[in-house]
């Protein structure tokens, strides 16, 4: 498999992963349990992200439209999400968001 490369310049490059379903070892390695919480009800949010975020979503579903860019990443409960520094988006929440979250700070 050719490994793709990137440019961190280009904000076409800025890309939300989603590792679905992450084990409780991994969890439990990540310390979730210690991170802050945030929540938000159904609705559009216009979002820009100055650090890296590391989320678990406990519960809800979002549609993520990064800017510039009609396609768009879904994730939801019992996702891990990672969004990288830099990326402008909306979420389009169609069930509540109940999630832990963490900032990079480098």
């Amino acid at each position: 498999m050719a490994a793709e490369s990137s440019n961190p310049t280009s904000s076409h490059n800025l890309r939300i992963t989603v590792e679905r379903n992450p084990s409780e070892s991994r969890l439990n390695e990540l310390n979730i349990k210690c991170w802050p919480k945030w929540g938000c009800s159904p609705g559009k949010y216009q979002l820009k992200f100055d650090a890296e975020e590391t989320c678990y979503l406990l519960r809800g579903k979002v549609k993520a439209y990064p800017k510039g860019s009609s396609e768009f990443v879904e994730f939801g409960a019992g996702d891990l999400v990672t969004i990288p520094k830099g990326l402008s988006c909306t979420w389009d929440v169609s069930v509540a968001v109940d999630k832990y979250y963490k900032f990079e700070s480098n």
